[in-house]
């Protein structure tokens, strides 16, 4: 995770621009990125599973049974066996160009791919395989650039923007140029001892665990899926053929999706929206909990929700903040606490503890067990690692950050150990 992608609405600044005629068309030239295109049946093509492919761009998390699949950014899946969390085995990575999200229902997978959204066979880690695919179902979306020149005009019809290319570039001012792209977001336990060191597959049964980061979400036969401004809702009864059933508009600035057994909470740059879920296919609106403008992941354990608020990033705001939210009444919300935070990403909790990404204060561990007090519980911190997001299950911390993958056991919650790493390769 060397830079977060996240949705934005950028504001181009043109660093020079020349304007002349030619014929009857005005142009314009100046030093840019231009779009870099894979086509379309290229990237239905695209899909295939490798070896011995080193982490070098971690994204969002997600854990099924015994395993542990790791999006690498815009690039594809690492697969691990994570049965002894002490020595996780690499097992393959699936290309998937523009995948940031995943989510599984038995042992079928759910991964976006640029605007297709494309259903995997994992049922045998050793045979992984696309077993189908909706096409262009998922708004058109580009990766981000790296520095500050402007983008070039996007030619949609031509394929997907996998990168950017610095030139100058040669245009028509008349074209239907869209001034505001949508970007790409990124912004990844049962029994985890297995005795024999070795687990045996994907199983057909339940539904994985996400980090706190995710915007796909699994309710019985429904799929939910997040964009800036959409609520996809697909109807998966057979799991291999998603049916689009349903386009909800949830606010604006959509960012991240947590799921109880009735409600989903969606966290946005202005808000907490709060969906009755008791009927799946049909999601009601109830509430919307407002908060400064900022980037924030929530989660909820009970009646209380947990937001995190942080600023350097594109959502705007100034708040660095973990605020407590009582959600006894869905259909009225109350602050119950706020605590200041240093710059703080994904959280997760299990029982009274709270796990949070603070940015360079690292993570962070607290006894939560009374709301209004929770900073003043401290328990410990890792103040070395620059985290992102965890998912907390069955004593073990899976934590993702900017240089790889790392796992605690914290059974004995004043002697937690590190178990294993997967760092990222230079």
């Amino acid at each position: 995770m060397k830079a977060k992608i996240i949705p934005i609405i950028p504001v181009l600044s043109i660093l020079a621009l020349l304007i002349i005629s030619c014929e009857d068309a005005t142009y314009r030239v100046y030093t840019g990125n231009a779009p870099v295109y894979m086509s379309y049946d290229d990237l239905r093509e695209a899909v295939i599973v490798e070896q011995n492919v080193e982490l070098k761009n971690p994204g969002k998390i997600y854990f099924k049974d015994n395993y542990i699949f790791i999006v690498e950014e815009l690039k594809g899946i690492h697969v691990f066996d994570n049965a002894n969390p002490a020595s996780p085995i690499h097992k393959a990575f699936v290309k998937v160009p523009g995948v940031v999200d995943i989510s599984i229902s038995g042992f079928i997978m759910y991964a976006d791919s640029f605007v297709d959204l494309v259903v995997f066979d994992v049922e045998d880690v050793n045979n992984i395989h696309e077993s189908g695919r909706l096409k262009d179902i998922l708004p058109y979306t580009v990766p981000p650039t790296d520095n500050d020149y402007p983008m070039g005009f996007v030619e949609e019809e031509r394929g997907v923007v996998i990168d950017w290319e610095v030139r100058k570039i040669k245009e028509r001012v008349n074209q239907n140029y869209n001034p505001y792209p949508v970007f790409l977001d990124r912004m990844a336990f049962a029994e985890l001892k297995n005795a024999s060191g070795a687990s045996s597959g994907v199983s057909g049964s339940g539904v994985g665990v996400g980090g706190s980061m995710a915007r796909f979400g699994i309710k019985g036969n429904v799929l939910y899926i997040l964009d800036q401004n959409t609520l996809k809702v697909f109807d998966i009864t057979n799991k291999t053929n998603p049916v689009m059933h349903n386009d909800i508009y949830p606010g604006w600035g959509v960012e991240t999706m947590f799921l109880t057994d009735k409600n989903m909470f969606l966290g946005t740059t202005t808000g907490m929206v709060i969906f009755d879920i008791s009927i799946p296919l049909s999601p009601q609106s109830k509430a919307f909990f407002s908060h400064a403008r900022s980037c924030d992941p929530v989660i909820v354990d009970n009646n209380l929700a947990y937001i995190t608020l942080r600023t350097g990033t594109n959502c705007g705001g100034s708040a660095n903040t973990l605020s407590v939210v009582n959600v006894v009444n869905i259909n009225s919300p109350l602050l119950v606490s706020t605590y200041g935070m240093v710059n703080p990403h994904g959280l997760g909790k299990d029982g009274d503890l709270l796990f949070i990404c603070d940015g360079t204060a690292g993570l962070k561990i607290y006894n939560a067990a009374d709301p209004t007090k929770i900073t003043d519980h401290l328990i410990y911190t890792y103040p070395n690692i620059k985290a992102y997001d965890v998912i907390p299950i069955g004593s073990v911390l899976v934590l993702i950050g900017d240089d790889g993958l790392y796992q605690y056991d914290y059974s004995n919650i004043q002697n937690i150990s590190l178990l294993s790493s997967i760092l990222v390769e230079d």
